[in-house]
C-alpha cells in the first residue's frame, strides 16, 4: 500500500491543479456569481464528479496495460513526463495572464450537466494518468486503485463546493484573480517537478541491464 506522503502528494498536486484558473472551474465560479449557491453548489458537485471520473478510468486503463505490456510503463513514464513538463511551462507563462473564460454550459447547470460538462473534456484523462504513473508507480492493486479514487474524488469534491460556496461574493472572486499568478506558479514548478521525475526513473530503467 502506498504511503501517506504519497496521498499528501496527489491531494497537493489536484488542489494547485484544480484552482489553477480553467474553464471548468471558472464555470463553477461564474455560476456562483450569476446564479447563487442553490445552482451553482450542485453543478459544482457535478464537475468534481465529472473530473474524478476520468482519474478512475485512467486507474482501471493503466492497470489493464500494464498487465498486457510490460513496456509500455516505461514509455507512458517518458511520455507522462513530457506531457507534466508541457503542462507546468504553459502554467508558468500564463500566469500573468486574465483568467480564461469559462467553459459553456451547455449541458445545463445542475448536477448532471457538470459532470456531462467535464466528461466532455479528454484532457484531464492524460492528466491524470501522468500523475498516477508519477507518484504510484507499479501496477496497483484494486484496494490502492479505490484509495487514490477516493482520494481524488474527495479532493475535487471539497475544491468545486469551496470554490461555489465561497465565489458567490464578490470580494472573494477579487482576492482569488489576485492569487491567480502564485497559483499557477506554484502549480507549475510542482509539475515540473514530477515531470523530471518520471523521465530521470524511465531513463535509469532503460540503461540499467535486464535482470
Amino acid at each position: 500500500m502506498p504511503g501517506f506522503d504519497q496521498f499528501t502528494l496527489l491531494v497537493a498536486t489536484l488542489t494547485l491543479a484544480i484552482l489553477s484558473p480553467g474553464p471548468a472551474i471558472i464555470a463553477a465560479m461564474q455560476t456562483a456569481f450569476a446564479r447563487g449557491r442553490d445552482v451553482a453548489l450542485p453543478y459544482g458537485i457535478g464537475l468534481a464528479v465529472g473530473a474524478s471520473l476520468w482519474g478512475l478510468f485512467a486507474l482501471l486503463g493503466l492497470t489493464v496495460i500494464f498487465k498486457l505490456v510490460p513496456l509500455l510503463y516505461m514509455a507512458l513514464k517518458l511520455f507522462g513526463g513530457a506531457y507534466l513538463l508541457w503542462m507546468a511551462w504553459h502554467l508558468w507563462r500564463g500566469a500573468a495572464s486574465p483568467m480564461p473564460e469559462a467553459a459553456k454550459a451547455r449541458f445545463g447547470t445542475g448536477f448532471w450537466g457538470g459532470i456531462a460538462l467535464n466528461l466532455s473534456n479528454p484532457k484531464p484523462a492524460l492528466f491524470y494518468s501522468s500523475l498516477i504513473v508519477a507518484i504510484f508507480p507499479g501496477p496497483l492493486s484494486a484496494g490502492t486503485q479505490g484509495a487514490i479514487y477516493a482520494t481524488a474524488l474527495g479532493t475535487e469534491l471539497f475544491w468545486y463546493a469551496t470554490v461555489t460556496l465561497a465565489m458567490s461574493t464578490m470580494a472573494v472572486r477579487r482576492r482569488y484573480a489576485a492569487a491567480k499568478a502564485w497559483i499557477d506558479r506554484g502549480a507549475a514548478v510542482l509539475l515540473a517537478g514530477l515531470g523530471l521525475t518520471l523521465i530521470l526513473e524511465a531513463a535509469r530503467e532503460a540503461a540499467s541491464p535486464p535482470v
